[in-house]
């Protein structure tokens, strides 16, 4: 008897509890995404002296970096009704995927009542997408789907197993045949899993591949944070805050290793093994990595990629020489043949001017590239887009 009391006490409790968050917790619908495209945001919060929402949605302001001044996003006030619920309505917007936050008394957070969440380095944001266009693209269709996986690979040169994320195309795991492979690097502050959370990558390439705009294929994420085994909070160190900059990132140690990735893709993956089915690409930091792991192995990828990139070498304490004889390498990467050297960088990106001078060496040089501008400055916007315009033109021949 005392036994069915505490099962109906437990029930009884499990019920309220759910009822609390049913009633309780979900009190607004927000954000509400209107046939016009227009956007309203509401906030349960009758106490509160002010609320704003910020986002990439408004229009940019300029902010203070360690690398400079950036563009950030800008912010809007909220009204606030007789029943306490703060309410901002937006113009229509562009069909995208947009980030955003709540700034209550000075206090930024999340919105309680949207789930939806990404991280990008240190910061949790809420997100949600305005159909169509582009941003068809970064939604989930009624298409086939391909597979992500988490695998771990031992990496003698860095002494240590490492967690990377591969993307297989939909009808992989039934098919026989082999696939060629990109290789897809994040930029400061990211990990294996930022191309997948806020770049869409899964999204982008099984709406690509369906609409047959782009070739079946494996997409491999590395961490290229040369001191971490995995993102923060699922490696062995644990849970800890995520900085932007990472120790020894750029210092030729990922560069000088990156075979031993190629390697384990190769051995265990339905993949073509040569130049002609190998691919390279990155953002910022990864563009960095991408620029010069493909001069450095000059004859492994037919096609690279460098989004928004950082281009200088910094010090080089590899060992292996990565960053010498800059120009030199470029050369003999020229000189080997390739399909594809493309270049993306948006107008006001604090490394436009970088991205310039470089393509300044490589017309000096005879060095051919395809390159394009867009609009916008360091941001997610313009990487996502990149890709879905990169990934089309790879293993067509």
């Amino acid at each position: 008897m005392k036994n069915y009391i505490v099962l109906v006490f437990a029930l009884s409790f499990g019920i309220l509890s759910a009822q609390e968050s049913l009633f309780n917790g979900q009190q607004v619908s927000s954000p509400e995404i209107h046939p016009d495209k227009s956007v309203t945001f509401r906030l349960n919060a009758p106490k509160a002296d002010s609320v704003y929402v910020t986002g990439d949605f408004l229009p940019s302001v300029k902010v203070q970096s360690p690398y400079g001044e950036m563009d950030g996003p800008g912010k809007a006030l909220l009204t606030k009704n007789e029943k306490g619920v703060w309410t901002y309505t937006t113009e229509a917007l562009a069909p995208e995927l947009y980030n955003y936050a709540f700034i209550i008394d000075g206090f930024k957070t999340t919105d309680p009542a949207n789930p939806f969440l990404i991280r990008d380095v240190a910061s949790v944001m809420n997100i949600f997408i305005v159909p169509g266009e582009q941003a068809d693209l970064y939604r989930v269709q009624d298409v086939p789907h391909g597979t992500v996986a988490s695998r771990w690979y031992d990496s003698e040169g860095l002494g240590m197993d490492r967690k990377i994320s591969i993307y297989t195309p939909p009808g992989y795991e039934q098919e026989t045949k082999k696939f060629p492979v990109l290789y897809l690097l994040h930029g400061a502050g990211g990990d294996e899993e930022a191309w997948l959370t806020l770049g869409r990558t899964s999204q982008i390439m099984d709406n690509l591949i369906a609409q047959g705009k782009a070739q079946p294929m494996l997409v491999v994420m590395p961490n290229g944070n040369v001191i971490q085994d995995a993102a923060p909070g699922a490696g062995s160190a644990g849970y800890y805050t995520p900085n932007f900059m990472v120790p020894k990132t750029m210092n030729g140690m990922y560069e000088a290793n990156f075979d031993e990735i190629i390697h384990f893709v190769e051995d265990n993956y339905r993949v073509k093994a040569n130049k002609e089915n190998r691919a390279i690409a990155g953002l910022s930091m990864g563009g960095y990595h991408a620029l010069h792991i493909s001069r450095y192995y000059p004859d492994t990828f037919d096609y690279v990629g460098l989004f928004s990139a950082a281009i200088m070498a910094r010090g080089d304490e590899s060992g292996e020489g990565v960053y010498s004889n800059f120009e030199e390498t470029l050369k003999n990467q020229m000189d080997n043949g390739y399909e594809l050297y493309w270049i993306g960088i948006g107008k006001t990106d604090f490394l436009y001017d970088a991205n310039k001078d470089y393509r300044a060496m490589l017309d000096e040089m005879g060095m051919p590239y395809e390159y394009v501008e867009t609009e916008g400055g360091h941001i997610w916007r313009n990487w996502r887009i990149y890709l879905s315009d990169f990934v089309p033109l790879l293993f067509q021949k």
